[in-house]
């Protein structure tokens, strides 16, 4: 009784659905179970089902479309109807007979059936209603303004600096921070106030926000990582609202890290045919670095391969006012980064010349050789990875999703003669720069200063040496130089339009073709005076990919 009363009492507690899907199981067990019950019966001859008839041994006789079923004591049988006689059957002996109903009840069964199926369609499409419905008005009372700051998780970095390489000068401008997050007492102690923003720039695949995780995983903080597109919101406000809630998290669990990725997406220039959700968002975001303190613990990381896009609000003091310029690995480098994803790969590679295979290939490129290289590998049935798997799959990284910048021998010496021509310019004459490589330079910026006309016509010159350089080596103008050229352009622009740096008041169209034509002709003189020193320049271009200003420097003085 009490067992009957425990199934009782279950089966109430069965939501409605839940009962209507257990019946119709129930009803298609039944079907199948009468669709097949006359498969179970042997098949005999004509000759034999009369011999069974005429011994007496039929016990009953059932008539079912195509066969007649004859049931013994111990055993049944069929036989098809169409050879038999059943008049001259049922003559001969006195035996049960039953004519066939079952196709009513299948049919039946089957409109039950559908009827059942039918209904629990359009049971689950009603409830998905539903809850969809519910899932739109919970958004409606977010955008009314419901606290909703659950998606906010902070994660816990367990990256470190060992699993970054090849980014050495970059760890040591960040080591600083590390320290600050680590020890913020030490820096209070002396009324010490950190940047409150690092603005991480460089092209896509360096590693930038790998590098960031190594910053928290390294301070042992939490790690707050949000995308900027993820800001701009279809409902207008909820980008400010999310950067609000954002920075409240952050401070709760300071010290913490905040690291907005491709901040370009919501900080681009104001003005202009701009979408109104992202100016409100960037609003929001600089509101919220003004309103913390340095010594709140925060510290906001950002990245971006588009820095001359960025509004100017975001760059100025006291935001992101210190910059970290991530540029393609060199020689050392990717050296440095193969030997960090060969570490758990048994192999036989050789690692510098692998380096020397892939000049222009960014750390995620790298990555991806590295990965191809070993399923290469893998299909060969090998036991580890050799130079031939690189060499197999280079060129499929090359011409796949990576677009690398990839020179042949002979354009490897015309660009490192290029480089090398601003790289000994720049340093004769005083303009700074961090490094200068054959796929990139990085000259630091000083237009936030009082400049005079001479450093002005100092940067200038740097740009055009190396396009003078190659054209008096080669006798040939090459396309390279397009960039340099158009700054170089729209910087004599500046001297005589904007900053007014001429004899008089008022400036000519001619005026800055001739501070161009001025500063290559003192530019042809300056690297005929140093071309033993750009000859020893180039050289170690080839062979290290890039150089500093300090190691410029130290190769003009060997010379004189």
């Amino acid at each position: 009784m009490m067992q009957k009363l425990m199934v009782i009492k279950m089966w109430q507690s069965i939501s409605k659905n839940t009962k209507i899907i257990f019946i119709a199981f129930g009803l298609l067990i039944v079907v199948l179970v009468f669709s097949n019950m006359y498969d179970k019966y042997e098949l005999i001859s004509h000759k034999k089902a009369l011999g069974l008839i005429e011994s007496s041994k039929v016990q009953k006789v059932f008539v079912k479309e195509p066969y007649i079923y004859l049931y013994l004591e111990d055993k049944s049988y069929k036989v098809p109807k169409e050879s038999m006689d059943l008049e001259k059957i049922f003559n001969m002996t006195v035996v049960e007979y039953h004519e066939d109903n079952r196709e009513q009840i299948d049919t039946l069964i089957f409109l039950l059936l559908l009827a059942t199926m039918i209904y629990i369609f359009y049971s689950v499409r009603a409830s998905r209603k539903a809850q969809e419905n519910l899932v739109l008005r919970e958004q409606e009372e977010s955008v009314n303004g419901s606290q909703q700051t659950q998606y906010i998780q902070a994660q816990h970095s367990l990256v470190n600096f060992s699993d970054v390489a090849g980014v050495e000068g970059v760890k040591e401008e960040l080591k600083e921070i590390i320290d600050f997050l680590k020890n913020p007492q030490k820096y209070r102690e002396f009324d010490i106030s950190l940047p409150k923003g690092v603005l991480l720039i460089g092209p896509p695949g360096v590693g930038k926000t790998l590098i960031a995780k190594a910053v928290a995983g390294e301070a042992d903080v939490p790690f707050f990582y949000q995308s900027a597109a993820s800001f701009v919101q279809i409902y207008v406000g909820m980008g400010a609202k999310r950067v609000s809630e954002l920075f409240a998290r952050a401070k709760e669990m300071a010290p913490s890290i905040i690291f907005i990725d491709e901040i370009d997406a919501v900080g681009k220039s104001r003005g202009g045919q701009n979408n109104e959700e992202r100016e409100a968002t960037l609003n929001q975001l600089l509101t919220e670095m003004d309103g913390f303190e340095e010594s709140s613990g925060v510290m906001v990381l950002a990245a971006t391969n588009k820095i001359e896009v960025l509004d100017d609000a975001l760059l100025r003091a006291g935001r992101f006012d210190r910059r970290v310029h991530i540029g393609l690995p060199d020689f050392e480098e990717r050296a440095a980064t193969i030997e960090l994803y060969l570490r758990s790969k048994r192999h036989s590679l050789d690692v510098e010349k692998v380096s020397r295979l892939t000049i222009g290939f960014n750390s995620a490129a790298l990555a991806t050789l590295i990965n191809e290289a070993a399923l290469h590998a893998l299909r060969l049935h090998k036991f580890k990875i050799e130079d031939e798997d690189v060499e197999a799959v280079r060129e499929k990284v090359l011409l796949g999703k990576f677009k690398i910048q990839n020179f042949s021998e002979h354009e490897r010496r015309i660009q490192a003669l290029y480089q090398s021509a601003k790289a000994i310019t720049a340093a004769w004459l005083e303009v700074e720069f961090e490094k200068i490589g054959i796929l990139a330079s990085h000259f630091v910026p000083h237009h936030n200063e009082i400049l005079s006309k001479t450093v002005l016509e100092n940067e200038l010159k740097v740009l055009l040496a190396g396009r003078i350089a190659t054209q008096n080596h080669y006798a040939e103008l090459f396309s390279n130089a397009k960039e340099d050229i158009k700054t170089a352009k729209l910087l004599a622009y500046q001297i005589t339009e904007e900053f007014f740096m001429t004899e008089g008041y008022r400036s000519s169209p001619n005026h800055s073709e001739q501070i161009l034509l001025d500063a290559s002709d003192e530019v042809a003189t300056l690297l005929s005076k140093l071309d033993t020193v750009l000859v020893i320049v180039k050289e170690y271009l080839l062979d290290n990919e890039s150089i500093t200003m300090k190691q410029t420097k130290a190769l003009i003085n060997e010379v004189f």
